[in-house]
């Protein structure tokens, strides 16, 4: 991860986010409660925040990805997207750092794929934390 974008307020169990996550209704919801959690799942040092109406995910307060929820589709987005590995090229979107997969628009086997992006997120985080934490020393 070549930045940190730092979100204030983020925590376990953010009672906005479960909110949005209550919320959520159709065909859509549990798709966007799936990903949510996928995020959740990466770490106990993992904690949550509402973010431009994106239930994001962070460690300390360090921002790694979002679930995003539209009329026909939800975006699981990734803060430093740009830097992520993508072989299967599911990253959509053409700014400097952040990029998005539009899960309606999965294939068969994107799945795992996915949930590999997800997890190089967090781990990408986490790094860009430490060596902060080291360079602060």
């Amino acid at each position: 991860m070549s930045r940190l974008f730092t979100l204030n307020d983020s925590r376990p169990q953010h009672p906005d986010v479960r909110q949005w996550l209550r919320e959520q209704s159709g065909p859509l919801a549990p798709i966007a409660a799936y990903w949510f959690a996928a995020l959740r799942a990466c770490g106990d040092d993992v904690n949550e925040v509402m973010h431009d109406g994106q239930a994001t995910a962070c460690v300390d307060g360090a921002a790694f990805a979002y679930v995003a929820r539209f009329q026909s589709h939800v975006n699981i987005g990734f803060f430093d997207g740009a830097a992520l590995p993508d072989p299967r090229r599911l990253l959509q979107g053409s700014g400097r750092f952040m990029r998005h997969v539009r899960v309606s628009d999965l294939r068969d086997g994107d799945e795992g794929a996915l949930q590999e992006l997800v997890r190089e997120a967090y781990a990408s985080v986490k790094e860009a934390l430490a060596r902060a934490e080291e360079e602060g020393d």
